[in-house]
């Protein structure tokens, strides 16, 4: 999907003159590195000291290293998964090659490669990914529990064809700072985990070539951070990387100053994207994954080289911690919000490994868990690692922390309503995204998303794409693609292309009730009808196990459309404007009835796709069919849709 001058005009309009004034000297500088490419600083002497403490390795359970092996063998055998798309030719990868759509990213000066159109350089996600080395931190990881130097030799020869393959500001791995903020990060650990292999300083500290890249990556990093209306989760990894390079690989004349930058920005940007209630200001919850785990990795690389870190820092990690803890439902799955693209900052686990659960387990380890956290059985690689280089959080502060659990976030506009029987229900009455241009938000106002046992019954579809599918790409962010009122066939926010928002929809919470007396309520409402005004209102009765949602449409005359998406688990048999739901869950059979307003005409969409509809994306690049319910009508000035989700005992 290339970009039109439209939309580049559109972009222009969300930013301020400080960012423009940015962006025509990062291009200025853009020309000017096109034929002036320095060489690297000579380096002699160069240690690696950021070693793991003694007794870390040790502290890996038994099972989560059975797992991590078994993914080093299925990734030794060339074997590897990218956003639905299954790999086999990652013995000897060809780092520009696209497997889904056949292509090849062009060659020549970084800057010049039209990365976005996918006619020319593919799936840039497909690319992009295996070069971000987290394929190889788990093979370290799988030399450092085992000893077996398969693995740590597949490292090295990996790293030396990728270093060969990508000289400085050549090819497409030069784009885009997240990649080379996650590679550095990457490219610490692997130096770590290898560092009881005989060839480790000679693949890194005693390499010209790795020296060279480290050197060009940081370089890169100072000099074109994101900017302005872009200084979102990409900003916080560019950081985390140069950060965790700077102290890890602190050979250069510019070390220190490049320590010093990023550990300003990492806090500045960590306390910029971030709710005081600890929630992303993305409203993606896997960008509050992300975040946290980039700031984590990035502190534990602080604090191994003794370098004093803001509280700030700490204290914006803690608050994020708490705030996941606090919105997971029973079988720690965070809400489906906003945009996920199945990123991580740090990989040394195999696949099956709960990446919530591993997060909690971080957090309780270095900061502490608190009573009325869900508890967390599973087990992993990373969790020990990290906690062995982070220092614990000072116990019995001045930082108060939540005494119970918190179920409203008034600064994110989140509610979430629980009741018996593990019924959680997500109402959104937040703001539309981050910063001007709320590139990661959907329009997705006064949506809700219940789960029964941590099973999707009325479910957030998800993402599935970025690029190169403009029409699922809209569908999956768009009003229609979620459980809320769609007016007059228009989204609630105005779209201006891929991670764009040129009018956002304005919500206001009214009631939010969560204190008990079984019955917990909430309401909001949203602008982005213009005149017309959206109102709705749920209710969780404790008692009857129902769930009422009443749609008020007040201002105005005009057709209407309430969408119910549900799981993919969930079989629906739809009879006029009732539909009895069943689902198998630990091997029992559950049920529920959705009587849905009987002044809409209601139909079952499964798997469409012209127009796309009836979807359900579980990953980045996948999708499967799944039942979304629509019902269809007009609201006659003022007009209430009642719904009424009923659970079985």
């Amino acid at each position: 999907m290339s970009m039109s001058a439209a939309w580049y005009l559109r972009r222009l309009s969300r930013m301020g003159p400080r960012e423009v004034g940015g962006r025509v000297g990062d291009t200025l500088r853009r020309r000017r590195w096109r034929s002036a490419r320095p060489q690297s600083p000579a380096v002699t002497g160069a240690r690696f000291t950021a070693v793991l403490p003694p007794g870390a390795l040790a502290a890996v359970a038994p099972d989560a290293a059975k797992r991590l092996v078994a993914e080093a063998d299925r990734l030794m055998a060339g074997l590897a998964e990218y956003f639905g798309v299954e790999r086999d030719d990652l013995v000897a990868p060809d780092w520009f090659l696209d497997p889904k759509t056949g292509r090849r990213a062009p060659a020549g000066y970084a800057f010049d490669v039209p990365y976005r159109d996918e006619e020319a350089s593919g799936d840039i996600k497909q690319i992009w990914e295996p070069s971000r080395h987290q394929y190889l931190t788990v093979l370290a990881a799988a030399y450092a529990v085992t000893g077996d130097e398969r693995y740590a030799e597949r490292v090295a020869e990996h790293l030396r064809s990728w270093w060969g393959a990508n000289p400085p500001l050549r090819g497409v791995h030069w784009i885009s700072g997240i990649e080379l903020g996650i590679r550095l990060l990457s490219w610490v650990w692997i130096r770590r985990l290898l560092d009881g292999w005989p060839g480790a300083a000679g693949l890194f500290e005693d390499n010209p070539v790795a020296v060279s890249q480290i050197w060009h990556h940081q370089r890169w990093l100072a000099a074109f951070p994101s900017r302005g209306s872009s200084a979102n989760n990409h900003v916080i990894a560019e950081a985390a990387g140069q950060l965790a390079a700077a102290c890890a690989f602190g050979w250069f004349p510019s070390s220190a100053r490049w320590r010093a930058d990023a550990l300003r920005s990492l806090d500045r940007h960590l306390r910029g994207n971030t709710f005081l209630s600890g929630l992303n200001r993305e409203l993606a919850s896997e960008y509050h994954g992300l975040v946290l785990e980039l700031g984590l990795a990035a502190l534990a690389e602080a604090d191994a080289a003794g370098v004093p870190v803001p509280s700030t820092v700490r204290l914006v990690l803690l608050r994020m911690t708490d705030a996941l803890a606090a919105v997971v439902d029973s079988r720690l799955r965070p809400p489906r919000q906003g945009d996920a693209d199945d990123g991580h900052g740090l990989i040394v686990d195999g696949p099956d490994t709960d990446r919530w659960a591993s997060l909690l387990a971080t957090g309780d380890a270095v900061f502490g868990r608190l009573d009325w956290w869900p508890e967390v059985t599973a087990t992993d690689v990373r969790t020990p690692l990290l906690a062995s280089l982070l220092r614990p959080y000072a116990k019995g502060g001045t930082v108060a922390r939540p005494a119970s659990r918190p179920d409203h976030f008034a600064d994110a506009g989140m509610t979430v309503l629980r009741g018996p029987g593990e019924i959680w229900a997500r109402c959104d009455g937040g703001p539309h995204g981050f910063l001007s241009i709320a590139a990661h938000a959907h329009a997705d106002a006064l949506s809700v998303e219940v789960r029964h046992d941590g099973v999707d019954v009325l479910a957030d579809p998800g993402t599935f794409c970025y690029h190169g599918q403009p029409e699922w790409r809209q569908y999956f962010r768009s009003t229609l693609g979620h459980n809320t009122l769609q007016w007059d066939g228009a989204d609630q926010s105005v779209s201006g292309g891929p991670f764009l928002w040129t009018r956002h929809a304005r919500t206001s919470v009214l009631v939010a009730d969560t204190a008990g007396g079984g019955v917990a309520r909430w309401s909001a409402e949203h602008d982005g009808y213009g005149p017309v005004v959206h109102r709705r209102r749920v209710e969780l009765t404790a008692a009857s196990r129902e769930l009422l949602v009443v749609d008020e449409v007040r201002g105005g005359n005009g057709p209407v459309r309430l969408a119910f998406h549900l799981g993919p688990a969930i079989a629906a048999d739809l009879v006029g404007n009732r539909a009895v739901l069943t689902w198998t869950v630990d091997g029992q059979d559950r049920s529920a009835v959705l009587d849905l307003p009987g002044e809409l005409s209601w139909r079952a969409h499964r798997g469409e796709t012209a127009p796309p509809l009836g979807w359900y994306s579980p990953g980045f690049g996948r999708k499967e069919p799944a039942t979304t319910l629509v019902g269809t009508g007009f609201a006659d000035g003022m007009q209430e849709f009642t719904t009424v989700l009923g659970f079985s005992g």
